[in-house]
């Protein structure tokens, strides 16, 4: 059967390259391009997604307020004004009771209970200047379950982390290393700016 050419060019490039080249050599040029590929965007499927909205033909009247998709749920509705709202900034990755009803502050423990030495921690948005801070939640321990109104027992776990990141999982009471391990009410306090 007679070899045909592409067989026999492929023979050739072949021989050549395998004459040329090493193993070694071959491997170190594919494990750098491995290591080098990730930092050059192979798709532009984020910038489709970024690309701005075409601009309706205008219309009398003034348009319609849009929400902002990248706002979580929770970010829409959060006010600054009451801190004992379970909308309040400060709450967006808080669950428990709130200090503020229970005869504490947004950032302090009631008198008679003992703030945990550990806490868990959120990125919130606040409404009033646009910038994410990072708050620390941290259980007041001591007495037992405050007795406030149902509004002021709060879940709002927004872009709550699974348990495998338990540091951002407020699943957990976070009661460690205080003398008792009632718990009785959270706090949010402001570590900083985020980013």
């Amino acid at each position: 059967m007679p070899v045909s050419f592409l067989d026999t060019l492929g023979e050739t490039v072949t021989r050549r390259l395998a004459a040329r080249s090493s193993r070694r050599g071959m491997l170190g040029r594919i494990g750098a391009a491995m290591a080098v590929a990730p930092a050059f965007p192979l798709l532009p499927v984020a910038r489709a997604d970024a690309a701005p909205a075409a601009t309706p033909a205008a219309t009398s009247g003034p348009a319609p307020a849009t929400p902002d998709p990248a706002l979580s749920d929770f970010e829409r509705r959060a006010q600054s004004a009451d801190p004992t709202k379970c909308t309040y900034w400060r709450h967006c990755a808080i669950d428990g009771v709130l200090c503020g009803c229970c005869g504490g502050g947004v950032h302090s423990c009631p008198p008679g209970t003992q703030p945990s030495p550990v806490s868990w921690i959120g990125t919130c948005r606040n409404p009033d200047d646009g910038r994410a801070y990072v708050i620390a939640y941290r259980d007041c321990c001591g007495r037992s379950l405050c007795a406030a109104p149902k509004s002021c027992s709060c879940n709002t776990a927004d872009r709550e982390m699974p348990i495998y990141r338990p540091q951002a999982s407020n699943d957990i009471i976070w009661c460690f290393g205080t003398a008792s391990n009632a718990y009785h009410c959270s706090t949010a306090a402001i570590i900083g700016q985020a980013g």
